[in-house]
């Protein structure tokens, strides 16, 4: 299964060590979607793989899943922009919020896109970048569609790991 997760974290901000390449996913649940359901990695248990991110469609037919997640505690990263967002974009993917910011904090997501590929076993297999570049008709290294690819395939993804760049999440600082 690949879970592209598009979450990010300061550094400073994490309370656990961020997940590695090889260690089972981070368990989440009861984060409210766009559809105004809880949603949980247990419902997503038929998929051959998962992308937890906010943009990739080409590999539903395929048997993976698509879920975006939003960790931003900003007025314009909340769920009812949310719904705007997805509606205006057509997304045919779960579009989740989490509000309490766990699920970045538990995968170590640095930055939006912040990709975590997990394969059948719900092990993580990629950490990154979705490609090598800001502007994706520029890009030349496909590190997700490579990922999935392999692991649609029984193997392990070509580079399991490639930095991640984009727009850091926003954290809520926590009180010492």
């Amino acid at each position: 299964m690949m879970v592209a997760a598009a979450m990010a974290l300061a550094p400073s901000a994490l309370a656990a060590e961020a997940s590695k390449v090889g260690d089972a996913a981070p368990d989440w649940s009861g984060i409210i979607g766009i559809d105004d359901k809880e949603h949980s990695l247990a419902d997503y248990k038929e998929a051959k793989a998962i992308v937890l991110v906010f943009t990739c469609n080409d590999y539903g037919p395929k048997g993976v899943q698509v879920i975006a997640v939003n960790v931003n505690n900003i007025p314009a990263d909340r769920l009812d922009k949310m719904k705007e967002r997805a509606k205006a974009k057509g997304f045919n993917f779960p579009y989740i919020y989490d509000s309490s910011q766990k699920m970045g904090h538990d995968y170590g997501a640095k930055v939006t896109p912040h990709v975590f590929g997990l394969d059948k076993d719900r092990k993580i297999a990629y950490i990154g970048a979705i490609d090598n570049s800001q502007k994706p008709d520029r890009a030349d290294k496909h590190y997700v569609r490579d990922a999935l690819d392999a692991l649609l395939a029984g193997n392990k993804p070509p580079q399991a790991e490639t930095k991640a760049f984009g727009c850091s999440i926003k954290y809520e600082k926590k009180a010492e």
